[in-house]
């Protein structure tokens, strides 16, 4: 097999948000689980747990606009700033009209499912939590710190498509998971510069301190996480250098009944590294936990 999309056999729809294509899967029935990936990533990544959940859950699988299948603007076009992806998936939601949502979120995943939470909660039940973050952190690894720096960080990002492509070899600790066409698939939608403009912003837009452009929104998504601390909530957690463990202790003074599952032997990329364990746990989080409603 030496094709990506033999990894991706999924059927794919698209909603216009605002004025702009979002591409996303919508696997199986029932109780509904929105699935939101992180940068440099796309639906993609979320592959196996699709395959393995959606005999039993609806899956919702958007990628976020500028990545993966959707649109790709340019900065003229759209904002590419946690406020308004947060927005997208609230608009994505109430559109399809999706309630008593499980989130599954990863890397800038959590900020923004964790945001559409606490904007409209009623929507959502429960909270499955990997590699992520909803709140305000001190300072930035230093290889992430480096595609910031002006021009320099648009020739490598854009021009050399660095950032997507060190993660395939930072990001995991199975590197037999990282074979030739997982890697084809996890790059495929980042070809050009144009098309790897949000990759780029995601970086830009990482807020540390205050006066940045999304430094008020990731302080008002931390402070409303205690509107949630009610609701059930799995965290699960690699051996992250950019989301340490230190991270999901964060997220357990947040949500201190959080059952937490943490492997020291995956990386970043958990889903890559622990899909086989991830499932059970998700499941039977999801069975523990049944829906008030």
């Amino acid at each position: 097999m030496n094709d990506w999309r033999q990894l991706y056999p999924f059927k794919s729809y698209e909603i216009m948000i605002r004025h702009l294509r979002m591409h996303y899967l919508d696997e199986g029935e029932g109780e509904v689980l929105l699935l939101l990936h992180g940068n440099p990533t796309w639906s993609f990544y979320w592959r196996n747990i699709i395959s393995g959940l959606r005999d039993k859950y609806r899956l919702i699988v958007p990628d976020h606009i500028g990545c993966g299948f959707s649109e790709k603007p340019s900065r003229r076009e759209y904002p590419f700033t946690l406020r308004r992806r947060v927005e997208d998936i609230l608009e994505l939601v109430e559109k399809l009209d999706l309630r008593n949502i499980t989130l599954l979120a990863h890397d800038w995943g959590g900020a923004i499912g964790m945001g559409a939470a606490v904007f409209r909660p009623e929507r959502f039940s429960r909270f499955i939590l990997c590699n992520t973050a909803a709140f305000r952190f001190p300072g930035c690894p230093g290889r992430i710190a480096l595609c910031r720096i002006p021009v320099f960080g648009d020739v490598a990002v854009k021009g050399f498509n660095v950032f997507a492509r060190a993660a395939i070899k930072m990001a995991v600790m199975k590197k037999e998971r990282m074979d030739s066409v997982t890697r084809a698939g996890l790059l495929a939608p980042y070809d050009s510069w144009n098309h790897r403009l949000a990759v780029h912003e995601f970086v830009r837009d990482i807020p540390f301190r205050p006066g940045q452009r999304s430094y008020d929104t990731l302080v008002e998504i931390e402070h409303g996480l205690k509107k949630l601390n009610s609701r059930p909530v799995c965290l699960i957690w690699g051996n992250d250098w950019c989301f340490t463990p230190k991270f999901m202790e964060r997220f357990q003074e947040y949500f201190p009944v959080a059952e937490p599952h943490f492997f020291p032997d995956a990386g970043h990329y958990i889903v890559e590294d622990k899909y086989e364990q991830m499932i059970p746990i998700i499941d039977d989080f999801m069975q523990r936990f049944p829906l008030s409603v």
